[in-house]
């Protein structure tokens, strides 16, 4: 298993992109979301049709600290852990999770590394998706 925390060029590599258009979240699976179980029904299906389903191998990179931020994420399936440079080891991330919001919330650079641990599935949302659903949440 890879050590979430090792920093070298062949794993800033294996950072993977969204691919186009793959199958997007359903409102069943992101209402397991401590944050996003709070919206209304009708409110979370709009959310999942905008968010892209992504299955992220065991070993990969989701995101890296200190690259830009523009996309927000729910951990579907799988364990993914978070690291920091300056920190190391930092938490685990299970079903229902979120991470990313920090970098959009605050329009900053990643603060943390996210890498699978197990084959993960993911749904993500660009910018504009997460200022009009998910950013009023945190305000709350």
């Amino acid at each position: 298993m890879n050590d979430p925390t090792v920093e070298n060029s062949d794993v800033d590599r294996s950072v993977r992109t969204v691919s186009p258009r793959a199958s997007s979240a359903t409102a069943h699976e992101l209402s397991r979301s401590g944050l996003l179980s709070s919206l209304p029904g009708e409110t979370l299906a709009r959310l999942a049709r905008q968010m892209v389903r992504e299955e992220v191998p065991a070993g990969t990179a989701v995101v890296q600290e200190g690259e830009d931020g523009d996309r927000f994420y729910v951990v579907l399936s799988g364990i993914l852990a978070t690291s920091q440079k300056s920190l190391g080891p930092r938490s685990l991330l299970r079903p229902g999770d979120t991470f990313g919001e920090v970098a959009l919330a605050m329009g900053i650079p990643r603060t943390a590394s996210v890498r699978a641990l197990t084959p993960a599935v993911v749904a993500s949302c660009d910018r504009a998706t997460f200022d009009e659903f998910v950013r009023p949440l945190y305000s709350d």
